[in-house]
């Protein structure tokens, strides 16, 4: 083991090189006394809040919600995910990109871009972040990211760093991810917003300004709905008002999965039945904003089919639609009578599933209208 210094050879200004050390050893120490404080408090006091409008992303085909920022001063619509962590856009030029209605990303002509080295701890933070490590050829000075998700999509380009404008708040040095070849279900949004817990996902970047907190309210399908995405302080003192009473649950830590969000799933009823399932409240069930269908264990899937299929007796059976398979066809229906489905989460907190929420449209004549629940 060696000082730092012994690598970079000789130092023509030793007085300011010091007096620049000093100065990081004291943010440094600020920045672990704060931590400290906020673990033992069990809460974190935030200096900035910045609120923007989250809205569905059916109108750029996509099933997820979307909000607007701004990044090296161009406008980007991306999606919202609390199951990744790298933020990222299409950038110019783009060997493989799918079509999105807002002007690629252009690094070129953004005078606050710059790249990430490969040699930098943000390329090595890479692993963690998208379970790839950042990619360094002999002949390339960037660092490349490589990210896949579940579903087969994927991106990958090199890591930069620029300004980015959240509401009425400006954040520095922002890195992401510039994508040159893409392919996925990601509709026609410009990128991806990573909010998982790990280094390089917007919420720990941004933790210095809003204490690593933020909150959502997610507004119906409707192209014209709005809901709210709040980062820092209380969501109580939002613009964006809540219509009805809020509940609270404890978050679940999961050492294992240390970068997604879990909560404590305790029951399902329907139509007040109580489903009865010794799985309840046995492992903690991830909420992520990525995920369009609701996956339930297979027992407890089981039982909350037959209980719907009891109390929604009497109209005309459909096939199945990829992972739905409790399908109906309501075309002869004006109206029909749906089950009230509850989910019921540690603490007390219950939460009524929205109808959009219990059955999905699979064909706009409601000739197959589907179950909105999956077994794992």
């Amino acid at each position: 083991m060696k000082h730092k210094d012994y690598c970079s050879g000789s130092i023509d200004n030793m007085d300011f090189n010091l007096q620049k050390q000093l100065i990081a050893d004291d943010i440094r120490v600020r920045s672990i006394q704060a931590s400290i404080k906020n673990i033992i408090s069990g809460k974190f006091e935030t200096s900035s809040q910045t609120q923007i409008p989250i809205t569905s992303g059916v109108k750029l085909h996509s099933l997820n919600y979307i909000v607007a920022v701004t990044l090296g001063g161009r406008n980007a619509t991306v999606i919202v995910d609390t199951g990744s962590d790298l933020t990222w856009v299409q950038c110019q030029p783009c060997r493989l990109c799918y079509n999105q209605p807002e002007p690629l990303f252009n690094p070129s002509v953004s005078p606050t871009y710059r790249s990430v080295s490969c040699n930098s701890w943000t390329c090595q933070s890479l692993q963690s972040a998208t379970g790839n490590s950042g990619l360094c050829e002999k002949d390339l000075k960037e660092c490349n990211y490589v990210v896949s998700y579940g579903d087969g999509s994927y991106t990958r380009g090199e890591l930069g760093q620029d300004h980015l404008v959240l509401g009425s708040t400006s954040i520095d040095n922002f890195v992401f991810g510039c994508g040159r070849i893409t392919k996925g279900l990601f509709g026609l949004a410009s990128g991806h917003m990573g909010l998982g817990r790990r280094n390089l996902s917007l919420i720990s970047q941004t933790s210095g300004i809003f204490g690593g907190v933020f909150s959502y309210c997610l507004p119906s399908t409707g192209t014209k709905s709005s809901g709210s995405f709040v980062l820092g302080g209380d969501s109580d003192t939002s613009i964006f008002k809540n219509s009805t009473q809020i509940s609270y649950t404890r978050m679940v830590a999961n050492p294992q999965l240390f970068s997604f969000y879990f909560l404590n799933l305790t029951g399902i009823s329907i139509g007040g039945v109580a489903i009865q399932d010794t799985v309840f409240g046995k492992s903690g069930t991830m909420i992520d904003s990525g995920t369009v269908i609701t996956r339930l264990p297979p027992t407890i899937y089981k039982a909350v089919k037959a209980e719907f299929l009891k109390q929604f007796s009497g109209y005309p059976l459909k096939p199945g639609v990829s992972i739905l398979d409790t399908c109906f066809d309501l075309s002869a229906y004006e109206e029909v009578n749906i089950p009230t489905v509850k989910m019921q989460f540690e603490g007390g907190a219950e939460m009524e599933v929205d109808v959009a929420g219990v059955l999905y449209v699979v064909k706009s004549d409601a000739s197959q209208v589907c179950l909105a629940l999956a077994s794992l």
